[in-house]
Order: structure tokens, then sequence, then C-alpha cells
């Protein structure tokens, strides 16, 4: 195998690597009854200095199948916005934003789409 041959398989085996690291996030949340709820992370934006994002529910027994599609937009009214901040760690926490956050944060979603169409 030539080199040029290899290095190839190399660059296609780290893309591989970096799609499958690119997995979906699943969030759980408690509600007030203790039941788990679980949501995708479908949407993560920055407004200001704060991090935010859109989380869409599912329903995660539905399909036993980690690449399917079946998720998507199923449960399109179960939708939380959730500001991202970050533990010591570095690991995402997913809270409550103020009132006066979420007036924000929907005027900037509102602001990103409306540039689209």
């Amino acid at each position: 195998m030539t080199d040029e041959k290899k290095d190839l398989i190399d660059g296609f085996e780290k893309i591989e690597e970096l799609e499958e690291m690119e997995e979906e996030q699943i969030i759980v949340v408690s509600d007030e009854e203790g039941n788990e709820l679980y949501y995708r992370e479908e949407l993560v934006f920055p407004v200001g200095d704060d991090t935010y994002a859109i989380l869409v529910g599912i329903d995660i027994e539905a399909c036993d199948h980690e690449d399917c599609d079946c998720h998507d937009g199923e449960d399109e009214e179960n939708i939380i916005i959730a500001k991202v901040e970050f533990d010591e760690s570095g690991e995402p926490a997913y809270v409550s934003p103020s009132d006066e956050e979420f007036e924000k944060v929907r005027a900037a979603y509102e602001a990103m789409f409306s540039e689209e169409e």
C-alpha cells in the first residue's frame, strides 16, 4: 500500500471517529412530581455573554434504535429554553432562565429565524 493510500484511509477513519463523537445530546429533566422527562438538544446559541439551548421533548421509550430519525419533531409542544452553565469539570448544566433572560432569548431566537426568511 502506498503512503498516499494509507494517508487517505487514515483520514477517512478520523472523519468516522468525529462523526461518532457528534452524537445527539439527550438531557434528562425531572418534573415537580419526580418523573423523568427526556429532551434532545435542538439548538445552542449565544445571547450576550450567556449560552442557551432549545430542548425538544422526546419519548425515549418509543424506539430502541440510537441512529433513527423517529424522534424528529415528536413532541413539538414540549419545548424548553434552558440556560447552559458549566460546572468545575466543564460539564454543561441546564438551568431555567430568569424571566428577563427568557425574553431576551425569545427575541434573539425570533430574530435568527426572521433573518433566514
